[in-house]
């Protein structure tokens, strides 16, 4: 077995990483991403997840059509809960015992989020999906994958993205934008590099959590993260 970077890892996954051109949940796309990740399990890593739900449903892009905005927060923490069931039925089904826990109340489908509970669940080897966001409107799901990392001891958050790391412009449309190898907190913030929001960034950096952002649609990334090769971006 390779010897890991990180003993213990926090993977925070878009809602858009569910989708193809032709829904908003791809089962063939959820389960290859299920398999990288039950690939690195095999490393005998702790592995967390925070799922999005962008794919589905966006409570700050309802407010703008009207609809009441913590209303619409909530309508999105519930589609998280829809890509965590579908998540991890394509991980079970590529052999990773997993355990759903919610923010919000639904125990027909899923655990309420405890916290102890939860790191008892990866000290078995279970993968444990956090749904839910925080629980409350107003806080994104990257909000919600900083608070569960700090809270789960993750020595990382990776922030799975379909692009390759941080830019100083944005790549697709500037052709001159450079990516940075490594930036700090306070760049992030004081350059609105918008890599994740300011809540969230402000989190990490007071409790020194390092958020790794790489390209996680490329086959073998995810492991070759784990094991410390640096292949995206480094925020600390």
């Amino acid at each position: 077995m390779s010897e890991t970077k990180y003993k213990r890892i926090l993977i925070k996954l878009s809602g858009n990483a569910f989708k193809s051109e032709k829904r908003g949940i791809d089962f063939e796309v959820t389960s290859k991403l299920a398999e990288e990740i039950a690939d690195v399990k095999k490393l005998g890593v702790d592995i967390a997840m925070v799922v999005g739900s962008g794919n589905l449903f966006r409570g700050a892009e309802a407010a703008k059509e009207g609809m009441d905005e913590p209303a619409g927060h909530y309508v999105g923490m519930l589609a998280t809960m829809m890509n965590a069931l579908v998540l991890q039925d394509a991980l079970e089904k590529a052999g990773v015992p997993t355990r759903v826990m919610s923010a919000l109340e639904a125990q027909k489908v899923a655990e309420p989020y405890i916290r102890r509970r939860a790191i008892r669940h990866m000290e078995k080897g279970r993968i444990v999906i956090c749904a839910g966001g925080t629980g409350n409107p107003f806080f994104t799901t990257d909000t919600a994958g900083v608070l569960r990392s700090i809270e789960l001891h993750c020595d990382i958050m990776l922030k799975a993205s379909n692009v390759d790391g941080v830019y100083d412009k944005d790549p697709n449309l500037e052709k001159d934008a450079k990516r940075f190898v490594e930036v700090s907190y306070n760049e992030v913030l004081e350059k609105e590099l918008k890599v994740l929001d300011a809540t969230a960034i402000s989190l990490a950096r007071e409790k020194s959590l390092p958020i790794e952002v790489f390209n996680f649609f490329e086959k073998g990334n995810l492991k070759k993260v784990v094991l410390g090769e640096r292949i995206g971006t480094l925020i600390k």
